[in-house]
């Protein structure tokens, strides 16, 4: 009785796969040289932050993959740092340019970030709004406009493997592996590995302990990952 033999197709290299993605990444980076010399002259005039909000104001515009490597390609060169693994979506802007995007971030579509620390594997649903800090303008002296009080601005942190859902505005620290349900509001820092959710946000449990309900959080799917 002869043996049967199925023929299994050759695996794709490995380092012809990274080969193609650094050639991607090098057309991308051509391809916003222009935005990248208009950034840098812009910056000696107006400041980093203001012509980084110009900058990713355009950026924000394109859609897809390419719109993924074209971002990223500005935002390893403008911002404090943007990890090669970092993803961010289409119309997503930045007001920071001390932002700091670790390895393997997802930022969804329409978030509006200042000045953050993304962790590792930190995602963001569509929406999210993460000022810097919630002080940015004071506002008690009654006799001159909000505009004209100053403010001041702070590093919020999300903590590793943190997922914050769809039109969360976040003012104060997120712990590592914690939810965020969509919607709330973050005032006060929350700890590690916890579900919080409300206005403002107030924690509903340990994520780690079982429960029947569990809050809604938003969309989140990477699929179409640019690395």
């Amino acid at each position: 009785m002869s043996e049967t033999v199925t023929k299994v197709p050759p695996k794709q290299s490995s380092s012809l796969k990274e080969l193609v993605k650094a050639w991607v990444r090098f057309l991308a980076l051509v391809a916003v040289l222009p935005i990248l010399i208009s950034f840098r002259l812009s910056a000696a005039v107006v400041g980093r932050n203001r012509a980084l909000e110009s900058s990713t104001q355009l950026l924000s515009l394109f859609p897809g993959i390419t719109g993924q490597y074209l971002r990223r390609a500005f935002l390893q060169r403008a911002l404090a740092k943007c990890h090669h693994s970092a993803l961010v979506e289409f119309g997503t802007l930045f007001s920071q340019a001390g932002a700091i995007l670790e390895e393997n971030v997802y930022v969804g579509p329409r978030c509006q970030l200042g000045l953050v620390y993304l962790e590792r594997d930190v995602l963001l649903a569509s929406g999210v709004q993460i000022p810097s800090g919630g002080k940015t303008h004071y506002y008690d002296d009654p006799d001159k406009p909000i505009r004209e009080q100053g403010g001041e601005r702070r590093v919020v942190t999300i903590g590793a493997g943190a997922w914050i859902g769809t039109g969360v505005i976040v003012l104060a620290d997120v712990g590592k592996g914690t939810i965020v349900a969509a919607g709330a509001v973050v005032t006060k820092p929350l700890p590690e590995n916890v579900i919080a959710a409300g206005i403002p946000a107030k924690v509903i449990r340990k994520r780690f302990e079982k429960s029947p309900e569990s809050p809604m959080l938003g969309e989140v799917i990477p699929s179409s990952s640019a690395e």
